[in-house]
């Protein structure tokens, strides 16, 4: 054997992969981050729980994001329901040891338009919910070399939102859920079809009273019918790791103007169409890539960059470079800097749709489809689960 071939498999992989998968309580079929919050709920509640999941561990959009729960940002019945989610994740946190920073939001201000937005959000939700910062404020907040100002005009601190690792926190509550007398979760297991009371997997049958397809974006492998009534598409996003410059330390994610032409709280505010006009006047590229220019830090320091949005039924393979190069750009401008030094690259995914941010839909006695149609799964994941298990997350059309 070769000295470079492992011997052992990762600690999620060799966990509860029985030959007889049994019955459980609740069967939940996908172990991304809104399945496996379904299952923090339904074992905090004393109920047992089997996990299915076709990959060996978390690899999908619940590791390839942020790590922001952008709670704030909601607006309506959405933001209800992410506060509601709050107290899950920290729940959840404590629990599976996993790191969650009640950090809050930046939101960067560079013009008077943009300050004016976050004005408005401020005189509708209060000065405790959105906390305004004068430039150098937000300069210092940035890290920018000798708190210079520049082109910033101010800012808000959000600080209900929190902040975890993308690239722990899904694999830390699959540690959990093994670790409980009543979970378990059989990996490298794929799902071939689901009836009332029966999950048929590749491993066997899998039985349960309740059984949940958390799937996102993948409801189309299972559901073809369903995913196309409601629209779901795969939404491609350009991302980045990269070496924080020197200053740059605060752990609250940081939103800029195309942020805030993509979350509600912001969208519905008097300004925004005037904001949208002058961010196209400057920053057409932007738009036209569907960027959502944001960063947040990781706890070891490096910066989670990005976004673009890119939507279509299947997911093509090839990013224009001319995306990142607009990407990092924009963020380096808004940290002061002249340039990034790039770590790592890769895609994002997250299921979408043109009809709706969210996917609720009861498939046959028992069986319910969970998706969050929209790039809010993080932030959702908990809400969603504390409202399936008190009966109060109703169907959507």
């Amino acid at each position: 054997m070769s000295s470079s071939t492992p011997t052992t498999a990762p600690a999620e992989s060799r966990t509860h992969t029985p030959a007889a998968p049994g019955r459980s309580d609740v069967v939940i079929v996908g172990a991304g981050i809104i399945g496996l919050a379904h299952a923090f709920e339904a074992l905090s509640k004393g109920l047992s729980v089997t996990v299915v999941d076709r990959d060996r561990r978390p690899v999908g959009a619940s590791v390839r994001n942020f790590g922001h729960c952008c709670i704030s940002a909601q607006d309506g019945e959405l933001l209800a329901l992410a506060q509601r989610s709050r107290p899950g994740w920290l729940r959840a946190a404590e629990a599976a040891g996993i790191w969650a920073a009640e950090a809050g939001t930046l939101v960067v201000a560079r013009s008077a338009t943009e300050a004016a937005v976050l004005e408005e959000l401020r005189a509708e939700r209060g000065g405790d919910a959105v906390e305004l910062r004068t430039a150098a404020q937000t300069a210092a907040l940035l890290g920018r070399a000798d708190g210079a100002a520049g082109d910033l005009v101010g800012g808000a601190l959000l600080p209900a939102d929190l902040r975890v690792n993308p690239r722990e926190a899904a694999p830390g509550l699959a540690r959990w859920v093994v670790e409980q007398p009543q979970g378990r979760i059989l990996w490298g297991t794929a799902v071939t079809g689901v009836e009332s009371g029966t999950v048929h997997t590749t491993r066997g049958q899998v039985h349960g009273d309740r059984i949940l397809i958390c799937v996102g974006h993948d409801l189309d492998y299972l559901f073809p019918d369903i995913a196309e009534d409601h629209g779901v598409q795969r939404c491609r996003l350009t991302m980045a790791r990269a070496e924080a410059p020197a200053g740059f330390r605060t752990d609250s994610a940081v939103l800029t103007a195309t942020s805030m032409l993509r979350y509600d709280a912001f969208t519905s505010r008097p300004s925004a169409a005037g904001l949208r006009e002058e961010v196209l006047g400057h920053s057409a590229e932007l738009l036209e890539i569907g960027a959502n220019v944001m960063f947040t830090r990781l706890p070891d320091g490096a910066v989670l960059v990005g976004d673009s949005h890119h939507y279509d039924a299947t997911t093509p393979p090839f990013i224009d470079e001319r995306t990142y190069e607009l990407l990092i750009g924009a963020v380096a401008e808004v940290l002061g800097v002249e340039r990034l030094r790039i770590l790592e690259r890769w895609q994002g995914v997250y299921a979408s749709s043109p009809r709706g941010p969210l996917l609720v839909r009861d498939l046959a006695p028992g069986v319910r489809a969970i998706s969050v149609t929209s790039g809010i799964g993080m932030t959702l994941s908990f809400g969603l689960a504390a409202a399936t298990f008190d009966g109060t997350l109703a169907p959507t059309a």
